[in-house]
C-alpha cells in the first residue's frame, strides 16, 4: 500500500463517521420504525411514540401476550386527527382517507356501529401494506390474472370529457385518488358498471354530492362534485345507467365530475382500468 492510500484510508473512515451522525434522528413520537432496546416493553414504547398500544400490535401482527425483545424492529403506523363535521358518517370519513371504517372504530376503541357526533376527534390510523399473497401453483397466475382482467374489463366511461387532473398515488403529498373530468353542468353521469347503490348523499368535506356503487369483488366506483344524485342508496344500477348529474359541489374547480374506483378501499388509477378513448 502507497503511502498516499494508507492516508486516505483514515480519512474516508472519518467522513464516513460524520455521514452518520449528520443522519437525522427523529423523535419517538415521529419514528415510523423502533428497534427495541433492553428493558422496553410495548406499553412504554406505544407512550413515548404517542400512538396507541393496538395499532402497534395490530401492524406488526404481535400474538399474546405481545411481548417484545431486544433488537426486534417495530413498524410504527403514524396516525392523523380528524373533527367529525355536522353530516359527515362513518362511510364519508372511510371514504375521505381511504381507510376502513373498522380500522378507525378500533383504532378509537369503538365498535363499528357506535354512533359519531359532531366535533368529535377521530384518530385515523396509517393503513399498513399486507403480506405479498402466497406463490400460486404453475399456470395459477395466468388464470388469476386472466379473471381480474375479465372482472376490470367492463367498466366504462362515466361522461365524456376532458380529464383535467388525472390520479396521483398516495403517499405523495398532492395525492389525488381519482381523476377529475370536464363536462357542462347538467351532464348525464352513468355508472361504470353494474352493481348496488351503497351511498348517495352529501359529503361535506371534499366531495359534496356523491354517489358510491359497489361492484362486488371488493370494487366500488365513486361520482362526486355532483349537481343532483338520480338515484339512492340501496338501488340496482346497471352499467351506463345514471347515477347524477354533473355540478360544482365540495371541491370543484368548475363544472366537472370527480371519479374514483377503488378496490378493498384502496385507490386504483381509473386509466388502468377503463378502455382507452
Amino acid at each position: 500500500m502507497t503511502r498516499g492510500a494508507a492516508l486516505l484510508l483514515p480519512l474516508a473512515a472519518l467522513l464516513l463517521v460524520a455521514a452518520k451522525r449528520s443522519e437525522p434522528v427523529l423523535p419517538p413520537e415521529q419514528a415510523t420504525e423502533h428497534v427495541v432496546q433492553p428493558g422496553e416493553t410495548l406499553g412504554g414504547i406505544a407512550n413515548r411514540a404517542k400512538v396507541p398500544r393496538i395499532l402497534i400490535i395490530e401492524a406488526n401482527r404481535l400474538q399474546p401476550p405481545y411481548a417484545v425483545r431486544t433488537g426486534q424492529k417495530l413498524t410504527i403506523p403514524r396516525t392523523r386527527h380528524h373533527i367529525v363535521k355536522r353530516g359527515e358518517t362513518g362511510f364519508t370519513i372511510a371514504y375521505t382517507y381511504a381507510v376502513p371504517w373498522r380500522d378507525i372504530a378500533v383504532a378509537n376503541g369503538m365498535d363499528t356501529d357506535t354512533a359519531i357526533r359532531p366535533d368529535q376527534k377521530l384518530l385515523i390510523p396509517t393503513i399498513i401494506a399486507g403480506p405479498a399473497p402466497a406463490a400460486s401453483p404453475a399456470g395459477a397466475g395466468a388464470a388469476t390474472a386472466a379473471a381480474t382482467a375479465a372482472a376490470t374489463a367492463d367498466f366504462a366511461w362515466p361522461l365524456a370529457g376532458p380529464v383535467r387532473r388525472g390520479y396521483t398515488a398516495r403517499p405523495a403529498r398532492d395525492y389525488h385518488d381519482g381523476i377529475d373530468i370536464r363536462a357542462a353542468a347538467g351532464t348525464a353521469v352513468r355508472s361504470a358498471g353494474a352493481g348496488k347503490v351503497v351511498f348517495a348523499g352529501n359529503e361535506p368535506t371534499q366531495f359534496g354530492q356523491m354517489v358510491v356503487v359497489d361492484h362486488d369483488d371488493g370494487w366500488h366506483s365513486a361520482y362526486a362534485f355532483l349537481s343532483r344524485l338520480t338515484v339512492k342508496e340501496g338501488d340496482e344500477v346497471s352499467k351506463g345507467e345514471r347515477v347524477g348529474l354533473v355540478g360544482r359541489t365540495g371541491l370543484a374547480r368548475g363544472d366537472e365530475l370527480h371519479f374514483e374506483l377503488r378496490r378493498n378501499n384502496r385507490p386504483v388509477d381509473p386509466a388502468t382500468k377503463l378502455p382507452a378513448r
